[in-house]
């Protein structure tokens, strides 16, 4: 054995299965494609799910990944141990119905044992009990000593995911040594103890189980394996733990230096920097991959990871922002194997560092009120923190639980952690069930399952908007039918489509299909399994049955509508590159006849003058009248010629370019213009935000410009009319008012500093001492909250105490309260104060010790509300 880098480790592996007639696939994004079981994904095989259903067919027999996986079950238990992680990667080989366990067995004990060079007395097996085949072909064939194939029972050797295609598995077990066991004479592989590792797992897909439980063999069994390469490395390099692996360990390292620390010096710091460490790299991989942060679903975790990392910099004593320039020691690592690393690097840093900023203004208002409720358990001589607050701290302000027990213990408080862990249950359940309506089988198909794998659908709707073809199959309130009849809704399947079916963010195409007898109106088209065309429609005329050839006509109105709309984001995406930069990528788009949507990474609103340079941009573009040629290629030519691929889309080897001239050129599907002049005009309607750096342009094109317009000139002749005056003299209409309006401000404004001269004067009879500290408290009417607080500003300054003022307007209740230094320096917290003073008139608030404000609802209570004031001040004040 010679140590090797991981790096080094991961392409052996794929150039030894490219040598046994492996297709090489590079890692799937993280984000599950058309697959709602899955937030993110877990395993080499999952994003090959579809070859092993029989969905789709893949582009090999024989294919080998590297594939990027996170996992986040164990997430609470990340840093504690050495060996928990959320993010590895899977290197994996797999047969669709070709090879099965002789060559994957054969296979795998000769790249460890000649390309890894392990010795053979260094490594054990385990086998399902039942599956004696397995343990001929290792003892029989590889020549395995019995004593070094051991049989395991289903829990640990039998792979299934619900119903649906399963079988055996057998894995491969490193002896790390006596000095890394557990000391017990029955140590051996199976045990809990460090000695045996596992590194590689060989699934014998073999049957399909049923839903009462029987396991049916399968015509062509397949081969799903998977190796962890950090655990590979691990063996490799001799090392303890996946965290002391080079690529990782050059991440932990650059942890401890900007902390000032060493590894493996303190056992409380070394969980924080396994963390840190961890997290860094999983959420430079999720964002890497579209992910971003949200309150829900993966960018839920992606926040989560990215605070606890957070967090653990605090512990270590890490000042400010830190975890954006980590981000960069990920790339240098990992980049060359993930170029996606290398290519938004900045994106990546910058929404790291944005959300770190966040996360430092939610956990100052975390504290704040886990410090109120400190003090609410000490009057009520308590030491336990309910488990409902502390979820609540931790699900709205993102603080977590460790920083909440780490707080009260120094207090000598506890927190009820059986309840939040109760309350976190629920969370999980909530979110799962979530998923399971959306999707209750990870192995679900669509209606047409009953059609044969070679019952497909022929497109042709690039080439022409009209087609004669079979119904291949029909569904009729969710049952095959033969036949369908005038008034029912229909799905149906033909062998040959000119129908685009919605995909890439393309509504589908809509028109008619007929023959003699029958006419079908087809309002939408989507996509089923292997790529059919599934045609939504209502048969208007006659009836028609399975096998009946038709004539399909795409509906040429609404097809070049949508054209116009698709063609013209391809024009935004370019034109937004240039204004705001390299790092714009599309994040999702919605195009249909009416208009378009177009999402994209960014990180501010733009400003009106570069969305009237972008709209530009496009619109002298389409006055070029460019040419738009669509072709196929390979998938590595495309990449080659600089086309540009976008996220959340599933590419095969072959792939389609749109190419615009020299201006554009995108992977892309979708049905096109010929020339862009044909768009005729550009306009962008709107532009808003909608999530954590991703902003959303809407607009419209041709015929949808005029008629945007033509809303807006209305709204123009409306407005004028209103005011009195002609469109054409609108705006200077408007200045006139906004001239007279502020000067009625003005005069408004020395009103009520006049009113509050003369209110000051009458109030400042009623302060009263209160140990050593002048108190006032008035209360006032009609006025607005910004009033109440200048008036408070100039009593305090001439009272040099604690003002409290309440007021009324529109039944609403305005609290203010005001302070010196020096009352703060003898107890006084304004925050506090006007926070149970609004209690009494059923509202809240809160604030600095020197200047807070609150509201209520019940303006009956001001007096009262005054009154609990002088009561709380008089707890507050030191005697």
């Amino acid at each position: 054995m010679k140590t090797m880098g991981l790096n080094e480790i991961r392409e052996k592996y794929l150039e030894f299965f490219e040598s046994k007639d492996h297709l090489r696939k590079q890692s799937a994004p993280l984000v599950p494609i058309n697959d709602n079981s899955l937030l993110l994904i877990n395993s080499g095989m999952a994003p090959l799910k579809p070859y092993f259903t029989g969905d789709e067919i893949p582009p090999s027999k024989r294919m080998t990944t590297c594939q990027k996986c996170i996992r986040t079950p164990d997430i609470d238990n990340v840093g504690k141990t050495a060996r928990h992680g959320t993010f590895f990667e899977m290197l994996g080989n797999f047969s669709f119905g070709d090879y099965f366990k002789e060559e994957a067995i054969k296979w795998a004990w000769e790249f460890v044992t000649e390309v890894m060079e392990i010795p053979e007395d260094k490594m054990y097996v385990s086998i399902y009990e039942e599956d004696d085949e397995a343990y001929d072909i290792w003892h029989k064939i590889v020549g395995l000593a019995p004593d070094r194939i051991v049989r395991l029972g289903k829990a640990d050797n039998f792979w299934e995911h619900g119903l649906g295609p399963c079988g055996p598995c057998s894995e491969i077990y490193f002896d790390r040594g006596e000095d890394h066991g557990c000391g017990n004479p029955d140590c051996a592989v199976g045990c809990e103890c460090d000695r045996y590792i596992e590194f590689w797992n060989l699934v014998f897909t073999q049957y399909d189980k049923d839903g009462e439980g029987n396991y049916h063999p399968l015509a062509n069994p397949n081969i799903d394996t998977g190796m962890g390469l950090e655990r590979m490395a691990t063996i490799m390099q001799d090392v303890g733990t996946i965290f002391e692996v080079d690529t990782i360990r050059h991440v932990l390292d650059t942890v401890c230096g900007l902390a000032g620390i060493q590894y493996k010096d303190d056992v409380k710091n070394d969980i924080s920097i396994r963390v840190i460490t961890d997290h860094i790299r999983s959420v430079s991989f999720m964002i890497g991959d579209g992910v971003l942060p949200s309150n829900e679903g993966r960018g839920y975790v992606l926040r989560r990871l990215l605070r606890r990392a957070a967090r653990h910099g605090k512990l270590l004593g890490i000042e400010g922002t830190f975890l954006s320039q980590l981000s960069r020691e990920v790339k240098k690592t990992s980049g060359e194997a993930y170029p996606e690393l290398v290519e938004k690097e900045e994106t990546i840093a910058k929404i790291i560092r944005l959300e770190e900023e966040k996360f430092q203004e939610t956990i100052d208002q975390g504290l704040m009120i886990l410090e109120e409720e400190m003090e609410k358990l000490k009057k009520e001589e308590k030491d336990i923190l309910s488990g409902e607050t502390a979820f609540r701290l931790y699900d709205t302000f993102g603080f977590p639980l460790d920083l909440t027990r780490d707080i009260l213990e120094e207090s000598g408080m506890d927190v009820d952690e059986d309840t939040f862990h109760e309350e976190m249950k629920k969370q999980k359940e909530r979110a799962r069930k979530a998923r399971s309506d959306k999707d209750n089988n990870a192995w679900g198909d669509d209606l047409f399952t009953h059609l044969t794998e070679d019952t497909l659908t022929e497109f042709v709707g690039y080439q022409t908007l009209e087609a004669t073809g079979k119904i291949l199959g029909m569904v009729v309130d969710g049952q095959p039918v033969q036949d369908a009849r005038e008034g029912q809704q229909v799905l149906f399947v033909m062998d040959t489509t000119p129908f685009y079916a919605e995909s890439g963010g393309q509504v589908g195409d809509i028109g008619t299909v007929e023959h003699d007898e029958c006419k079908i109106q087809v309002d939408d088209c989507k996509k089923g399994s292997l790529g059919r065309h599934i045609h939504h429609g209502t048969v208007v005329e006659g009836s028609i049955r399975v096998n009946d050839m038709v004539r399909a006509r795409v509906d040429e109105i609404h097809r070049m509508s949508v054209a116009r709309n698709h063609t013209a984001t391809h024009l935004l995406h370019k034109a937004l590159k240039e204004v705001l930069g390299d790092h714009v990528e599309q994040a999702g788009s919605l195009v249909d006849s009416k208009r378009f949507r177009f999402d994209f990474h960014h990180f501010e609103k733009l400003t009106k003058e570069e969305l009237e340079d972008v709209e530009s941009r496009v619109n002298k573009a389409i006055r070029r009248a460019l040419e738009v040629e669509k072709f196929e290629t390979d998938i590595q030519k495309a990449r080659e010629l600089g086309a540009v691929a976008l996220f959340g889309e599933k590419y095969g080897e072959t792939v389609r370019v749109v190419r615009i001239a020299d201006y554009s050129m995108e992977l892309c599907g979708g049905t096109h213009l010929d020339n862009i002049s044909q768009i005729g005009l550009f306009k962008i309607v709107s532009e808003n935000g909608i999530a954590a750096g991703v902003r959303r342009i809407e607009g419209v094109t041709g015929v949808n410009t005029l008629e945007y317009v033509a809303g807006l000139e209305g709204q123009v002749r409306q407005t004028a009319v209103l005011l009195k005056s002609n469109p054409e003299h609108v705006n200077q209409r408007i200045e006139e008012l906004f001239s007279t309006i502020k000067s009625l401000e003005k005069e408004i404004q020395g009103l009520k500093q006049q009113l509050n001269k003369n209110a000051s004067e009458d109030f400042l009879s009623k302060a009263v001492d209160i140990h050593g500290i002048s108190f006032l408290a008035a209360s006032v009417q009609g006025y607005e909250m910004d009033d109440i607080r200048d008036l408070a500003d100039g009593l305090r300054d001439k009272t040099q105490g604690v003002v409290l003022i309440a007021g009324e307007k529109d039944g609403k209740v305005h609290i203010v309260a005001m302070g010196t230094k020096e009352a703060v320096s003898q107890g006084f917290h304004a925050g506090k104060l006007a926070k149970e003073v609004a209690a009494t008139t059923g509202g809240g608030g809160g604030g600095r010790p020197d200047m807070a404000q609150a509201g209520g609802k019940d303006p009956s209570k001001i007096q009262e509300a005054l009154e609990t004031g002088k009561s709380v001040l008089e707890k507050m004040l030191v005697k």
